[in-house]
């Protein structure tokens, strides 16, 4: 890496913001609590013994909050269509000519979606469950729903746990790739090379910019 910068021209050694540092600490806080979640309901399963009910709905709440902030960022302060599926990705998966994607690629955006989904589905049918524990806020009311509205309330949040597992482990392994560490570093630092800018993004479609 360092022998490959000290080629560049300064124009392709400079650096691109990808990634704000508040939006980094969102996808880590986000990590987290998705991974605490995960764990706090799917240990207990496997044998692992400890109060997991707690940390579980305290920390779906605080994913709640999470989401809602990047929510409320994505419409008022970023670009909220950058990660939405446009005709030219259309055309790319379909086979068509195929140009450099904008910021994300039609891959990313659709992980995206698919996270996006999966995410709001187990946060719905996670605070509809929590009415059926006691906490310092309310007292449970297992009455709300029949016992087969509640069966399919749980049915669809085991099927989100099992499904986040198994985005996780996509996530992970296209992070460790060599060909896409450039985007893991950009989820660590936030930035990525003008070069790696120039080969692999499309300026009509992310109009960047350069880091001060």
């Amino acid at each position: 890496m360092a022998n490959s910068q000290a080629n560049m021209t300064p124009m392709q050694a400079g650096r691109i913001q990808r990634h704000k540092l508040v939006d980094r600490i969102y996808h880590w806080a986000m990590a987290a609590t998705v991974l605490i979640l995960l764990g706090s309901s799917l240990l207990p399963i496997l044998g692992w013994k400890f109060a997991w009910l707690d940390l579980h709905w305290v920390t779906g709440l605080v994913l709640t909050a999470l989401v809602l902030f990047h929510i409320v960022r994505a419409l008022g302060w970023q670009n909220f269509w950058a990660m939405m599926v446009d005709g030219q990705d259309v055309r790319d998966v379909m086979g068509g000519p195929a140009g450099k994607p904008g910021k994300y690629t039609p891959a990313q955006k659709l992980y995206h979606l698919a996270v996006s989904v999966l995410i709001l589905a187990g946060i719905g049918t996670g605070l509809v469950m929590v009415r059926k524990i006691d906490t310092p806020f309310w007292k449970r009311d297992p009455y709300w729903f029949s016992d087969l509205s509640w069966g399919v309330i749980y049915a669809i949040h085991g099927f989100v746990a099992m499904a986040l597992v198994t985005m996780v482990m996509i996530h992970v392994y296209f992070a460790l790739r060599p060909d896409e560490w450039r985007l893991t570093r950009s989820m660590f630092r936030g930035w990525i090379t003008s070069k790696e800018y120039q080969d692999h993004h499309d300026p009509k479609r992310w109009q960047a910019k350069e880091e001060a």
